[in-house]
């Protein structure tokens, strides 16, 4: 395992969870994120991705919500969880993230190359 993968690892388990409003993808636009996350996608083809672009959504995003949570990079991992990102329907954790635990991240996000979902 490279140390991108470990750092996925570690930042993934420092980002709080919440419960989103059920029915809500106000924060799934179109995004980038690493490529190393994006490797753990599901492939779509060019058309799913001008067609979701063009919705200003995203291309994991189907009729029941995000079909990669589980996977989901970490740019979505952070909205709602710290200031920068807040829910546009005021959901969140009840602790935000650790202010350097997002330095470290934003960090990450500066020394990587980043493709669009």
């Amino acid at each position: 395992m490279d140390a991108n993968t470990y750092k996925l690892k570690f930042f993934r388990t420092r980002i709080p969870s919440f419960a989103c409003v059920p029915g809500c993808h106000d924060c799934c636009g179109p995004v980038t994120t690493s490529t190393l996350e994006m490797a753990r996608l599901p492939l779509k083809t060019e058309a799913e991705h001008e067609a979701a672009l063009a919705a200003l959504s995203c291309p994991h995003l189907g009729p029941d919500g995000c079909r990669v949570y589980d996977e989901r990079p970490l740019i979505c991992r952070l909205f709602g969880t710290t200031p920068r990102l807040l829910c546009p329907r005021g959901q969140g954790p009840e602790v935000m993230i650790d202010a350097g635990i997002e330095r470290q991240i934003m960090q990450y996000f500066t020394e990587v190359r980043h493709v669009l979902v």
